[in-house]
């Protein structure tokens, strides 16, 4: 009877140091995000790359990842945009994530990912790889002043594209705006309100003028635009192997993991921990 007593007592106490050395992990991480806007929310963008109907297939699997790790972090998430795929999966999205930190954690994510995989769509059960890209923004605040003029934009509405029932096939409610002196473009259709969508679309601009002027500041580049990549070989920042193995490496950190299926489900707290240590041990490297 004691023996059994004593054992549950054991249970009890590797819990509650499972439970402390987690609440450690997410404090540890907490105190590496310190920039500008690390504690805000996050604008997140998802596009597919070289691979075809394989690559849009893709951007589903990683938007359901990061949909699945917002969702343990107990973060609130919108759907802003999304074009689906001719034949399978989805060519580009964008949504934001709010949360304490979720700017912090998601910038971590930023970079072309790489999945090597045998392709459901091939029915000669052949090995494909396929990129897509991931970027986030930080969600700027309403007492943050950007400048933006009104003949500086370009306001188109259209019809939403994808299944939404019949007010989405009648009513031209979404919007995309043209910033026409950088040239950036964004979008919004997943309100029914052309209003609301109006609304989302200004402050995902602000946010994307807000960072270019950042980076401009920095001296880092001189544009967004230069800061991306190919999304194809040579440039993944983390490869998903599923065959003939399952690996999940970071290029950056060279942190792996082989549960491929946790990860994909949103376990990836790994990725970003490792990868702000990183960040720190190389801040302070240039600092001295």
């Amino acid at each position: 009877m004691r023996e059994t007593a004593d054992l549950n007592d054991v249970d009890e106490l590797n819990l509650r140091v499972k439970a402390l050395d987690e609440s450690l992990g997410s404090y540890e991480i907490e105190q590496m995000l310190g920039g500008e806007n690390d504690e805000g929310n996050a604008i997140v963008y998802i596009n597919s790359g070289a691979g075809g109907t394989e690559a849009q297939d893709w951007v589903g699997m990683l938007l359901r990842m990061y949909l699945h790790w917002a969702e343990q972090k107990g973060f609130e998430t919108q759907m802003v945009d999304m074009l689906p795929g001719e034949e399978a999966g989805i060519k580009n999205v964008a949504f934001i994530v709010r949360g304490q930190h979720a700017y912090g954690y998601l910038k971590c994510e930023a970079g072309i990912h790489r999945l090597v995989r045998v392709s459901p769509f091939d029915s000669n059960n052949r090995r494909h790889t396929s990129f897509a890209s991931v970027y986030a923004y930080p969600e700027i605040s309403d007492d943050i002043q950007v400048d933006i003029k009104e003949e500086d934009l370009r306001i188109d509405t259209f019809r939403s594209s994808g299944p939404g029932g019949q007010h989405v096939n009648k009513t031209e409610s979404a919007i995309r705006i043209t910033h026409i002196p950088t040239n950036i473009v964004v979008q919004c259709q997943n309100e029914r309100s052309q209003h609301k969508n109006k609304a989302i679309a200004m402050a995902i601009l602000k946010s994307r003028l807000h960072e270019l002027e950042k980076k401009k500041q920095d001296e880092k580049m001189d544009t967004l635009n230069k800061e991306k990549k190919d999304i194809a070989w040579g440039s993944q920042i983390r490869s998903y192997v599923l065959h003939p193995y399952k690996l999940i490496k970071d290029h950056r950190t060279k942190h792996e993991e082989h549960n491929a299926e946790a990860v994909l489900n949103g376990d990836i707290d790994a990725f970003i921990k490792t990868y702000l240590l990183y960040l720190t041990f190389e801040q302070k490297r240039e600092d001295n």
